[in-house]
Parts: C-alpha cells; structure tokens; sequence
C-alpha cells in the first residue's frame, strides 16, 4: 500500500492574518508552519504502517506552494514520511479551492496512492473541502471528519463526527480521507529525524510535470472572486470586578446578571 499525505504551510498561528489589498489573497509574509491539521494526518499515516494490519510500502507527502513550504514537507518528512512532493509553478499562485483541488489531484495521479489522507481543514483559509474536491477528480469515494480508522482487509472501517452524532462508514481502498484533530496526538519528531529531513527524497514538479493545464489554475482563472474586506468589529472592554470583599464581590456580579435579565 502507498499512502500520501497532503500538507500545507501556513502563516503561523501567532501572526495576525489580513488581506493583501492589492492581490484580494492572504499575506503569507512572515513567520510559517506546517498546517496543525496536517500533523494528525501524518500521525494517521504512521499508525496504519506501524499497525502491521497491512502492508505500507511508503508514506508520501505531498504540498503545493512556493519554495517556502519545503520547510513544511520536511517537517512532514521528520514526522515519519518517507519522501516528499513538491508542486510549484508561479502558475499556480492565487488558484481558489476548485483549481488547488485540480491541481493536487493530478500530482496525486502521478503517485497512483491507495489512500491520501489530509488534515480536516487549513489553519488559514479553513474551508474543509479540499478533499472532497480531490477525490472528485480522482474518482475515489471520501470521507471527511473521520475521528477513527481500522484497517479491515480491502477496506477502512471508519468513525466519522456528525451534526447529530457519529457514523460508522467503510470504504474501500482507493480512498480520500480528511481526518479530524480528535483522531490521534501527534508525536513529536526527534532529533535525529529533524536532521536527517533535508536528507530524504524531495521530488519537485511544475505544473507542466504534472499535466495541469494552464486555463484551469491560477488567480485569472478563479472561479471564486473577493472584492471587499472588512476588519472585524473591535469588542468592547470587559468589567474587572477586583474582589476585595466577597459579600461585595457577589452582589456587584448578581447586579450585572439582573441589569441584564440574565437570572431566572
């Protein structure tokens, strides 16, 4: 079995995220990451193998981005990858969710996986639908808010959160699998494997590699378009209530609730 594992770099969750004005795209200046979400994917990945139910041949991890998110594939790498994918082409830049989908879907073609498993969402445009984008164009059946997966012969017998509660769906290899962060804990990777990341496998392809065509991808080609970005409304400042006396303390609260019809 070949799993591939799609990762993201992200702005890191410490910078405030805006909107480049001249572009209508996020500024991703500054401090990036791997997607968060993206680490319970691998983590996924890594407990199929280490399961021994089948037989993984190969954990890929795939990325589409700018140079920077080498970065991103080698932090994927450390975590238990075997060797990583890199799509890149200028372009690319500023495809919406319809184009990216497209895109990666062809590089995943190239890699003909039995199961691309993906974080649930994006730390930044956290728009869920990626995977079911992908496994369109794949022809795969997908499972999206999966919390837990067993290997069952051919299959994955897997729990998946609901509005009204949880599922238990199996689906048959070859798979697309958007997992929930409630699946595992990610481990954290060593010292050793931080070092040896740069060391292992990277393969970049343009989008010509991949048999991407030109009109389908890219910001001209978008079939999403923002014209107006607004920054939220600020919050008003909360009351301290400094609890010099409690008898005082509980009164000045009790009065806050009743002013607002807060109490029964």
């Amino acid at each position: 079995m070949k799993i591939c594992v799609l990762v993201k770099e992200v702005p890191d969750a410490a910078v405030q995220k805006r909107i480049d004005p001249s572009t209508g795209r996020m500024d991703r200046s500054g401090e990036k990451n791997l997607n968060p979400y993206d680490t319970h994917a691998i983590e996924a990945a890594m407990q199929i193998k280490e399961g021994g139910a089948v037989e993984v041949e190969e954990i890929v991890a795939v990325s589409m981005g700018p140079e920077s998110a080498i970065r991103a594939l080698h932090k994927a790498v450390s975590l238990g990858a075997d060797r990583s994918v890199h799509l890149s082409d200028d372009a690319l830049a500023g495809s919406d969710v319809a184009a990216t989908g497209y895109a990666l879907s062809k590089a995943l073609e190239k890699e003909s996986p039995d199961l691309v498993l993906l974080g649930q969402q994006s730390d930044d445009g956290e728009c869920y639908t990626i995977g079911a984008v992908m496994a369109d164009h794949l022809q795969m059946p997908s499972l999206t808010q999966v919390i837990k997966m067993d290997v069952d012969g051919e299959a994955l017998r897997c729990e998946r959160q609901a509005e009204y509660g949880y599922d238990t769906v199996q689906v048959r290899f070859p798979a697309v699998i958007s997992v929930g962060d409630a699946i595992n804990e990610p481990r954290y990777p060593s010292l050793k494997a931080i070092m040896g990341a740069k060391k292992k496998p990277l393969d970049k392809l343009a989008a010509s590699d991949a048999g991407i065509e030109p009109d389908r991808v890219g910001a001209d080609n978008a079939r999403a378009n923002c014209t107006e970005f607004k920054e939220p409304p600020a919050k008003a400042a909360g009351q301290m209530i400094e609890d010099e006396d409690t008898n005082d303390t509980v009164e000045k609260i009790l009065a806050w609730l009743d002013e607002r019809k807060l109490l029964a």
